[in-house]
């Protein structure tokens, strides 16, 4: 045991005396680690970001949509539609469900009536589609109770609206038959530039003020449900409304949100490694030349410790040492830079446009497996210069 800290001491010893050779030979390790971080978090926060956009634009895993239409391709009844679904999530104990329905709804605006497109919701929606407004909030349950409608549009139509500030209770008034004046409550992010003015409204609203627009769409049902249980769901709904709505109706339980996810999220995760492998690799062979460059030099240090006994294992192991803690060294150094640059520089919203809601933590994993990687390294970059440093003949290396 004394020998091996003693070898472990005489490592660090000659990593001190030459340590302008050590930062030299290490920078490309160092720069490597702290890429290899750097780029994982990149890929965790890229990763994030194209799981929110596929949650807002098709739900959550797993999102199953139903719906039901009449083989004579008629508009369905709405009123058994509506009731179906209800009780197909009562049925099922879901806890995240939403009818959905589209309609086109005409606006009163200071200079006149415009089109706008409206959807028709549930409170669940927002969590299912985790729509996360730029001003204001989205629907709760005091929203169905209130005497007037609420109403969370999207930025086309709240500038279109002046951009009130919505802690002035801004409305909007709804045309129809019986015009209604709703209030602004949420304002939701544009999905694409141009968006045409949209807006969402509760379905207890639409059937408590008779929304009546055009081009109004059948009514769907969508949930949320646990992936593992997604395909059975599917089998069982559409049996169940089958048997309440008849043969005369053709039903739809499909998936929306993409099932392949969970694959093309592995393929990134191995795309990511591979990249930092390769800047490890390019990091390691610096390492490797001007290591045995430098035992080159050191012929004459190395003949000398071993004409006072030093035997080839030890000298091989201090010579592999001293390789594996410069390498941790730079290893810590990388870390440190890497967390640096994932702390200061906005990379969340370089990769998701200011959009990412659960920002990934610093990747305390990459930053681990660099230091791990950093260390095997430095381990197989000294084997080669320790088996020349014990090759050297005595004789030789005193005559250098």
């Amino acid at each position: 045991m004394t020998g091996l800290v003693a070898a472990f001491a005489e490592a660090w010893e000659e990593v001190r005396i030459h340590k302008v050779r050590v930062i030299v030979s290490l920078i490309g390790v160092l720069i490597a680690v702290a890429a290899m971080t750097v780029i994982t978090a990149l890929g965790d926060m890229a990763r994030q970001a194209n799981a929110e956009h596929s949650e807002r634009t098709s739900g959550r895993p797993a999102t199953l949509q139903v719906s039901a239409w009449p083989l004579d391709g008629s508009m369905p009844p709405e009123g058994a539609l509506t009731e179906a679904f209800g009780e197909i999530v009562e049925r099922h104990s879901i806890e995240y469900s939403s009818i959905l329905s589209t309609s086109e709804l005409r606006f009163r605006f200071a200079d006149g009536t415009e089109p706008v497109w409206a959807t028709f919701v549930d409170r669940s929606y927002g969590e299912m589609h985790r729509i996360e407004p730029l001003e204001g909030r989205w629907f709760t349950d005091a929203d169905e109770r209130r005497f007037a409608p609420a109403a969370v549009v999207n930025q086309t139509l709240h500038e279109r609206l002046g951009a009130p500030d919505l802690r002035t209770n801004p409305t909007v008034v709804i045309g129809g038959e019986r015009p209604v004046r709703a209030t602004v409550v949420g304002v939701t992010p544009d999905a694409y530039s141009d968006e045409m003015q949209s807006a969402y409204l509760l379905n207890t609203h639409q059937a408590q003020w008779g929304f009546q627009g055009q081009y109004p769409a059948a009514p769907s049902l969508e949930v949320w449900v646990p992936p593992d249980s997604a395909d059975q769901l599917t089998e069982v709904v559409t049996s169940d409304l089958r048997s309440m709505l008849g043969d005369e109706l053709q039903v739809d339980v499909y998936r929306v949100d993409p099932s392949d996810f969970d694959l093309i999220d592995s393929q990134l995760q191995w795309v990511i490694r591979g990249v930092s492998v390769i800047a490890l690799g390019m990091g390691a062979l610096g390492l490797l030349n001007i290591a045995l460059v430098t035992v080159r030099y050191r012929v004459r240090e190395i003949g000398v410790r071993r004409s006072f006994g030093a035997t080839s294992g030890r000298v091989f192991f201090s010579v592999m040492m001293e390789s594996v803690f410069a390498t941790l060294v730079a290893g810590l150094a990388g870390v440190i830079l890497a967390i640096a640059i994932v702390r200061n520089v906005p990379i969340e919203e370089l990769i998701g446009g200011g959009n990412i809601t659960d920002v990934p933590a610093f990747p305390v994993r990459a930053a681990v497996e660099g230091l791990v990687a950093a260390t095997v390294v430095g381990a197989l970059a000294g084997i080669l210069p320790a088996t020349v440093a014990v090759r050297v003949k005595v004789i030789d290396a005193i005559r250098f």
